[in-house]
């Protein structure tokens, strides 16, 4: 089914016999699906950089399958809005409250909901190190030594998809991209697995998950790094998507965290003004226009603590330059196939 090449690593030599990742699968959706479902199982035995190289390739042709085939947007769960706690301006909530329902209230009333404790903290600094180790590796990659392609390797998504990133872009913002690491990219799915994220996001989106190969990233946050205020629906358009923002490491205080607008926003707030100079900017007159009498919040995180919220809330990063430490996380969206952005390659979960 697959045929074989010589991969050549530049830095790292030539690399063993790999599958051609040019080519597109020949077999059903479901014969995909189980292949994609055999190789994730054969790379929890024993891991592999090509076939973790592989699983994304497949998750690509699989995504653009989802992507193109008819189907009708969902409506989300029915709120439950007597499921969220009483107190304060920002609903916090164990892994053991949490519900599609739930979630949906916290977002229709304050714009997101802070979970505690969502992944366990062994295995969110665990993957804080995985972080480092990747952008360790692709600064070997940039300045020409010998590196590990298992932990940085740019990806390249299938021709159809149309998308381009710039990888300097995405450094120059404490940012690597899940898909220019093979390892971390198969570790991310698992964790979500593993902590019923990926599950959670399903029910809520009513129908098979996407993520997109630009828009999950894994962060090491300088504090010289600023924020901006900003709606990712203002970018992203119409789409039907939750993301998980994933703290690693403790930030808010010592590492930059995020400022965000704790209330429902139904629209996208006016941008490029003041000194928020690009389209999809927002400024602090506007955000603060924006949250009326709601403080503007910055809540502490600890490992393993998760922010979930939807295109149309208001927040940027909180970054200060005498913050001491860097902040580790994983910013992902989950997208489902009804509403995929069109510029955006998509990557069945």
């Amino acid at each position: 089914m697959w045929t074989l090449k010589r991969r050549e690593a530049a830095g790292n030599g030539g690399g063993p016999a790999t599958a051609d990742l040019s080519s597109e699968f020949s077999g059903s959706d479901e014969q995909l699906a189980a292949e994609i479902k055999r190789l994730s199982e054969l790379n929890r035995r024993r891991s592999s950089h090509d076939r973790e190289r592989m699983l994304l390739h497949l998750r690509n042709l699989a995504g653009i399958r989802l992507v193109a085939a008819p189907s009708e947007r969902p409506a989300h769960p029915q709120p439950d809005f007597t499921a969220l706690p009483e107190a304060g301006q920002l609903p916090e909530v164990t892994p053991a409250q949490l519900t599609p329902q739930l979630l949906r209230a916290g977002i229709l009333r304050h714009g997101c909901v802070l979970v505690r404790g969502l992944v366990p903290r062994a295995a969110a600094s665990r993957f804080a190190k995985q972080i480092e180790r990747s952008f360790d590796q692709r600064e070997r990659h940039d300045s020409g030594q010998r590196f590990n392609d298992g932990y940085y390797s740019g990806f390249t998504p299938d021709p159809r998809c149309g998308e381009e990133v710039s990888p300097n872009w995405i450094k120059s913002g404490g940012g690597l991209l899940a898909v220019d690491s093979p390892v971390l990219s198969f570790e991310l799915l698992e964790l979500f697995a593993d902590a019923g994220i990926s599950s959670l996001a399903h029910a809520y989106l009513g129908e098979p998950l996407l993520i997109a190969a630009t828009k999950t990233t894994l962060r090491k946050a300088d504090p010289s790094v600023a924020g901006a205020w900003h709606q990712d629906g203002a970018f992203m358009g119409q789409v039907n998507a939750l993301n998980v923002w994933l703290s690693l490491s403790r930030c808010g205080d010592e590492a930059p965290g995020l400022d965000i607008v704790p209330r429902r926003l139904d629209h996208h707030v006016t941008a490029q003004t003041d000194e928020a100079w690009l389209d999809h900017m927002v400024s602090q007159r506007m955000a603060e226009q924006a949250a009326g009498e709601i403080p503007i919040l910055r809540p502490i995180f600890e490992p393993g603590d998760a922010l979930l919220f939807d295109e149309l809330f208001l927040h940027k990063t909180a970054s200060e330059a005498e913050m001491p430490k860097p902040r580790f996380a994983i910013e992902n969206w989950f997208f489902g196939p009804s509403a995929f952005p069109a510029t955006y390659a998509p990557l069945a979960v």
